[in-house]
């Protein structure tokens, strides 16, 4: 990793390995981009050419998702390729769908199965309703912003639609989140394992932690990227 201040930055020119060994967390990163271990003693740049990645948008990725109060530069910015930025995002959204809380239902299946069926409804079905919730936020994404992304970058953008519309009305996912953790943590009724509470609650940190990150994603590299091509064609025409 390169030190820039308080930071300890990625850059292309480091081992792959290297990089998963700074930062573990770095493997959801690589899952959701279809780069498989087994990379050797290649570069990340390496890595990302052969898996098709742009590697400026890798590397802010990995910034973003590994250093906490990361700000992203217009360097890091300008270096990035938007739509691999967009890519990163769209897979994240199935991941979270597919996989994330797949996992916390079974969870959450396992932990409460000792509670009486009333108990059981409260809590799994809060778990749902939470689950609509971000399915409902991440497709106003892919069928609202998302699409405009990618005509902002082709040049064929139209409408009233703007980057500052997405950032004026996009919502923080992670609230009910919290709440769900404060009912595994204050009030789950005797007679549920304490090692599967505790599966739980790591579970839902970390996908809060994900969240979080993907947030910031959106809002401080993408959302950035998109009013400078918005600002460049507005001064075109």
């Amino acid at each position: 990793m390169m030190k820039t201040g308080k930071f300890r930055l990625f850059f292309p020119e480091m081992k792959m390995s290297d990089l998963v060994e700074m930062d573990y967390r770095l493997l959801a990163v690589l899952s959701r981009l279809g780069i498989h271990v087994g990379f050797g003693e290649k570069t990340v740049m390496q890595v990302c050419s052969e898996a098709g990645m742009d590697t400026g948008a890798f590397i802010l990725i990995c910034n973003m998702y590994s250093c906490r109060g990361y700000i992203p530069t217009e360097e890091a910015l300008n270096a990035a390729d938007p739509l691999s930025v967009l890519k990163y995002l769209h897979n994240s959204h199935s991941s979270y769908i597919e996989d994330g809380f797949q996992a916390l239902e079974q969870a959450m299946d396992a932990l409460v199965a000792p509670c009486t069926e009333g108990q059981k409804k409260i809590i799994t079905d809060f778990l749902n309703g939470y689950r609509k919730e971000v399915e409902k936020h991440f497709e106003y994404e892919e069928t609202v912003f998302f699409p405009y992304v990618e005509a902002v970058v082709n040049g064929s953008a139209s409408g009233n639609y703007s980057a500052a519309t997405f950032e004026k009305n996009h919502s923080d996912i992670d609230e009910k989140l919290n709440d769900l953790k404060n009912i595994v943590m204050k009030y789950l009724p005797d007679g549920c394992r304490l090692d599967l509470a505790n599966d739980m609650l790591f579970a839902l940190f970390a996908l809060s932690e994900d969240l979080e990150k993907h947030t910031d994603i959106e809002n401080m590299v993408l959302v950035p990227m998109v009013n400078r091509l918005e600002n460049r064609q507005e001064g075109v025409r």
